[in-house]
């Protein structure tokens, strides 16, 4: 074993020095591609953070498991989230199925007007309201959520309710158990609006699927696929938004290049998304089957974590890796949105958006610029979903 002892960095693939994952996670990827960790229990968990070892655990689902029933038997007493990540074949091919066709390029074209009139929606309000202004609060966050509407098929007068269900469960402030409840509710709302598109479907994916699916599919399941979408959707490109932009701020000759430029922006994108890494680690894996992996004995049901920011900063990814470069060759190989058959199905829709909100917000507002010291912003601590408390910004 190397000069990390077992357990010495249980929370090490979730803490950031602003923009970078810290310097203990390239020194393990370094030396230690399989690490080993202790969580309560005296369980041992495995940390895997090289590029190509990530690559290969979460494009193994023969020996590696998603099942969510893996963490019950860790002790867990939650109930099932539903959803895709938590599923295995055959169950997980079955309902991906369903929704693969409509996360298609042709399929998210039809999106692509009402993301840009949502997006200048909110433009036209931060302008009204005027400067300065939290840019999260009143961009970051609601673009998203509202996005999710579009795409689901939220009834328009319904939205704000859906806009403050939807954020509240990311809102860790008021403690666990009122975050819990936030997910109840939503899930409720969903159930509810699953079972009226049941009665007459409409245009948005749930009456999609009704009309095409719905002998196949039941409300419960819908309902958890609809929440998967969600809590997928909603966080992560919220912190991509702000981590983004706060990015594009301190790099004004990237920005200057993306407001002149049209096309110029899905290369910042794709490799904006690689040096964020927002989602910090893939959903858990669990061993099928006792094994030697990386040179260590992984024994059946352990878990293994695979680091997705410590794997797109892996140094054989090429030079500067620890700098965002928009040309480089690598930039759309990361693995932001993981890999596999459980790679992110939102993925373009994710990748619409910022090619969408990131020019918009820089030519409406010229002079954006933070309105605190750079010190001043506040960053999420040990968090999965990785990202800003506040970006006050001015102009």
């Amino acid at each position: 074993m190397s000069e990390y002892e077992l357990s010495e960095f249980p929370l090490v693939q979730f803490m950031r020095e602003k923009f970078d994952p810290v310097a203990e996670l390239a020194r393990i990827r370094g030396e230690q591609p399989m690490f080993p960790m202790n969580i309560p229990g005296d369980q041992t968990v495995w940390l895997v953070t090289r590029y190509e070892d990530v690559r290969a655990v979460l494009g193994d689902h023969e020996r590696f498991s998603n099942d969510f029933g893996n963490i019950i038997g860790l002790g867990s007493n939650q109930d099932d989230p539903g959803g895709l990540g938590f599923r295995d074949p055959p169950e997980h091919t079955r309902l991906r199925k369903y929704l693969t066709p409509e996360f298609t390029m042709r399929r998210l074209r039809r999106l692509e007007p009402r993301i840009e009139g949502i997006v200048t929606e909110y433009l036209d309000q931060m302008e009204a309201k005027g400067s300065p202004t939290d840019l999260v609060e009143d961009f970051c966050l609601p673009i998203p959520s509202l996005v999710v509407c579009e795409l689901l098929g939220v009834p328009y007068e319904e939205r704000k309710d859906f806009l403050r269900l939807s954020t509240n469960r990311f809102d860790f402030s008021a403690g666990p158990e009122a975050s819990i409840q936030a997910v109840n509710d939503a899930m409720a709302y969903l159930t509810d609006l699953v079972a009226r598109e049941r009665e007459k479907p409409g245009d948005g994916l749930l009456g999609t699927l009704l009309r095409e699916h719905g002998d196949e599919l039941d409300d419960r399941t819908l309902a958890s696929m609809a929440d998967g979408l969600l809590t997928g959707g909603h966080d992560t490109s919220t912190s991509m938004l702000a981590l983004g932009t706060l990015w594009l701020l301190e790099n004004p000759a990237v920005a200057d290049k993306v407001r002149a430029e049209e096309s110029y922006i899905v290369d910042v994108v794709e490799e904006l998304l690689r040096y964020m890494s927002v989602v910090q680690v893939a959903f858990p894996r669990f061993a099928r089957e006792d094994m030697e992996f990386l040179g260590q004995k992984v024994t059946k049901g352990q878990l293994v974590l695979c680091s997705l920011s410590g794997a797109n900063r892996d140094p054989g990814l090429g030079a500067d890796i620890d700098q965002v470069r928009p040309e480089r060759p690598t930039a759309s190989s990361h693995l932001a949105f993981g890999h596999g058959i459980h790679r992110c199905i939102g993925a373009p829709l994710a990748q619409m958006e910022m090619r969408i909100a990131f020019p918009a917000l820089l030519r409406r507002f010229p002079g954006l610029r933070l309105n605190v010291a750079p010190d001043e912003v506040a960053f999420r601590k040990l968090a999965i979903v990785y990202g800003l408390e506040a970006l006050p910004v001015a102009w």
